[in-house]
This record gives structure tokens, sequence and C-alpha cells, in this order.
């Protein structure tokens, strides 16, 4: 490999040769539904916990991923991911009986494709197989960040539904699949904001900086893409994002762009206000409905720009400002 400015491009590009999203009932009723690998109706999982539930929903979006590439636990060298929860446990818990090295991630909503990002770099420096994944649900996050479900508390305009999902992807040196063609790992960016229901906005500004390098050190523009997607900046966060583009960085963007957390949900049907959040939401898209129509060659060149914001549970209550990051990760069928 080998970089340029902020970007990493690999001379023999590794491949996604297998892949899964899985997701709850709410997400299951939304317009992405047809793609899925799996729709839980029983978003409990069967388990005694909520965070439980989110590792079985982890846990089961491996298994398929490893099942489409036609790999077993044992062919995996590393598994790579992260969630929302308290030092990872609902990736820990997911893992912990695969047998596996691990890798734990945080980089918040943008997890999977950092997750893709450092595992693409471990392959292509020799590694022959990786699995890169990562998990949200809803009431798991709302218990560690907000209120308990039964509060009831009202939620603004800005704010978003945290996705109930999880998506997983196995990386490999060779095979048939979609080509990782460079990865460019995002820099913190904080414009001050402290609104916890706002987070669109939290993220915005990482993505603009991330997708605006991405575009310099490839000398491309939007146009040469078949779809630049961010990961969940939601509706709020989208319209942000194109003011920032067009008054910071001289680029419009839209037209090439959509937002996973606007993609998952009906936002006139769904009362999900914004739009979807959290690491499932584009885990779970990018690893089914994306990554299935660039195998059927509807989509063949894609920029996925996952973004996070990188808060915490202490952090929003001592009132600090909320950073954003976003990872950038080029697809090629």
């Amino acid at each position: 490999m080998h970089m340029k400015g902020k970007t990493i491009f690999f001379d023999s590009p590794p491949i996604i040769t297998g892949h899964a999203g899985v997701v709850g009932k709410k997400e299951g009723e939304g317009p992405l539904a047809q793609d899925f690998d799996a729709i839980f109706e029983d978003t409990s999982m069967g388990q005694q916990s909520y965070e439980l539930a989110e590792s079985a929903m982890l846990h089961d979006a491996i298994i398929r991923a490893l099942s489409n590439a036609g790999k077993s636990p044992s062919e995996v060298d590393f598994i790579l991911s992260g969630d929302l929860l308290d030092q990872c446990m609902g990736s820990a818990f997911a893992l912990k009986d695969l047998e596996v090295p691990s890798i734990g991630l945080f980089g918040a909503c943008s997890t999977m494709a950092l997750s893709l990002s450092v595992g693409s770099m471990l392959v292509d420096a020799g590694a022959k197989c990786i699995v890169a994944g990562t998990s949200s649900h809803f009431c798991s996050s709302e218990r560690q960040f907000r209120f308990p479900l039964e509060y009831g508390g009202q939620r603004p305009p800005s704010a978003q539904w945290t996705v109930t999902g999880a998506g997983s992807a196995v990386v490999e040196q060779q095979g048939d699949g979609i080509k990782i063609k460079a990865v460019q790992i995002g820099t913190i960016t904080d414009l001050g904001i402290t609104d916890a229901n706002n987070m669109g906005a939290a993220m915005a500004p990482a993505a603009a900086r991330t997708i605006s390098d991405f575009l310099r050190d490839t000398n491309t523009k939007p146009q040469n893409y078949d779809l630049i997607l961010t990961g969940d900046l939601g509706f709020t966060g989208t319209e942000l994002l194109y003011e920032l583009m067009q008054q910071e960085y001289k680029t419009k963007l839209e037209g090439y762009h959509r937002d996973c957390g606007m993609m998952i949900f009906d936002l006139k049907e769904q009362d999900v206000n914004s739009g979807g959040s959290g690491c499932g939401c584009s885990g779970s898209v990018l690893c089914s409905h994306i990554l299935k129509n660039m195998k059927k060659g509807k989509l063949k060149k894609v920029l996925f720009v996952a973004t996070g914001a990188l808060m915490s549970p202490t952090s929003n209550k001592q009132g600090n400002p909320i950073p954003g990051i976003a990872h950038a990760v080029l697809l090629e069928r």
C-alpha cells in the first residue's frame, strides 16, 4: 500500500467475499426490508438483557457473513468489531465463543468503516482473512446515553432513532467480490456542538472534512462516483453537510450522495424524527443493500463514509462538546 495525503491506496486491493446485514422489527418495516439477511421480530433475541440481545444479533451477522464467504471461524485471522456500549461489551460477548483473535475498536457510529479500513490494512500486511463488524440496539443505547425506555421522554425534531441491527463483512486477499481500493482514517473534528439530541450537526463537519480530503487526494469529484454514502447524519446532518461542502469546500454534493440514516427508515411514515443512527445503521445498510446492489452491477463505485459522534455518558453529563469523526472506504465492483 502507499499513501497520498491522508488516503491509503492498495496496490493489491483486499476483497469483500462475504457480508450480511441483520436488523430488528422496526427496521424491517422500512424501505430496505427486502435486502436484509434477517429481520428479527423479537428484538430481545431470547436474551435476558438488551445488551446481550445486541451481542446475539452481531454474532448472527458474523456467522451469516462467514457462511456467505464459505469460511469457518477457524479460517479467520482476526475479527475487528466495536459498538456503542461501555467497553464495547456488545462486541466482546458476541465474539467470545468464536475462538478467533479479536481487536476491539471504538469509532462510535463510524465503526463499520473503521473496522473495514483497519482490517484491509491487516490483509494488505499479510493476513489472509479478517472479519469486520459492528452493531447497535435501540434499547441498550437509550439506557446508556439517554433515559430508561419507561421514562417516555419527548424527542426534538433533530433527534435520531438508534438502529437495532448489525453488519459484518469478510475481507480476504483473494476471491470474488467487491474490492476495497482505498481507505482514509478520519481526523477528529470538533465545532463545539453539545446537544446530544443533534448528533447530525456534530458529525456533519467531520464528514465534510473527510469527503473533501478524499476527493483532493484522489483528484476526483462527486460525479466520479455512483454514490457517496454517509453513515447516519439523518435529515438534519445531511442538510448541514450540503451547506458545509458548498461553503467551505466549494463542492456540490446533492444528487451524488445518500445517507444510511435516511435510507433505513421512511421518515414520513415511521416515527424516527431526523432518521436512523447507531453503529448498526451504516453497518446493516452497507452489508446488505449496498453490497448486494454492487454485486448485481447496479452500483460500481461507492465511497462509503461512516460518521461517528465521539461522546460518552460521562462527557455528555459534564457538558463537554461532541467531537465527530468520519472514516472513508472506496469500494469498487
